[in-house]
């Protein structure tokens, strides 16, 4: 029998995260690729890649259309580009979704032949939710961000309960995002993250929480890790930036310029 919807105490937070060795280089902190954007969505593509780079990552592949090649190499030139994504790769980790509209062939590539933690989001989630044949290539341990209506396209409902019930089903994380955030593990209990503020209720934000996970993950954090403080780094680097311009003025951009912070505050 799946248990669902048992609230469980979060963590410590400082049990979680773990101080960059003296003797760290690019090529131990992680390589992660993520599958973004596409044609007039190069915009979702920067934002996931700069929050992943800021979130501690040593090596970065963007995969993306060529079309975006020259804006992504100007505003991110700590990347790669490149416009095939290849499974064989030794990533470490790898985020899929952001901007790439509906593709179930580069999902069902992203997500069946690769052996790195994942994190599944927006395009690849509805890509899901249209292709539910694909929902049974998700590897074990896979991190799901869904807001209320992508995870009422892929599970029927946005009822925590049930977005509990798929990931226990499914044996993966699903984080339902909102206020409080609702974090659902594969052992069908669920945690809740009240981080945030109303004005991140706007476009890209969930695109940052896909370069943080994907980031986090790539260095070596457990799954469970990664989210718990994936969820709070976002939320608080979001109420940073809020603090700053106010609700209404609130931009995806601004919560990746106040990531510094959340680390900061993390760190103490």
């Amino acid at each position: 029998m799946i248990a669902s919807n048992m609230q469980v105490k979060m963590p410590a937070l400082h049990e979680l995260w773990h101080p960059r060795p003296l003797t760290a280089h690019k090529g131990t902190m992680g390589h992660a690729a993520l599958i973004v954007g596409s044609k007039g969505m190069a915009g979702a593509a920067i934002l996931a890649a700069e929050a992943c780079l800021r979130s501690g990552i040593g090596k970065l592949t963007i995969c993306t259309p060529d079309v975006n090649r020259p804006i992504l190499q100007a505003t991110v030139p700590e990347a790669i580009v490149t416009e095939t994504f290849r499974p064989c790769m030794p990533y470490d980790a790898v985020g899929i979704g952001p901007g790439i509209g509906i593709n179930p062939k580069l999902v069902a590539d992203g997500i069946g032949q690769v052996s790195c933690p994942l994190v599944i989001d927006a395009d690849a989630i509805n890509t899901l939710a249209r292709n539910p044949e694909l929902i049974a290539l998700l590897p074990h341990d896979s991190i799901l961000t869904p807001h209320p209506k992508e995870a009422e396209r892929l599970t029927g409902s946005c009822a925590v309960k049930d977005v509990a019930l798929f990931a226990a089903r499914h044996k993966v994380f699903t984080i339902l995002k909102g206020h409080p955030n609702h974090i659902c593990t594969p052992d069908g209990t669920v945690m809740e993250v009240e981080v945030g503020n109303p004005g991140m209720a706007t476009a890209g934000s969930g695109d940052v929480l896909t370069g943080i996970l994907t980031g986090l993950l790539a260095q070596g954090y457990p799954p469970l890790s990664s989210v718990i403080l994936g969820v709070h780094l976002h939320g608080w680097a979001g109420d940073f930036a809020a603090e700053e311009l106010g609700e209404e003025c609130l931009l995806a951009r601004d919560i990746i310029r106040h990531m510094p912070e959340a680390f900061k505050k993390l760190k103490n």
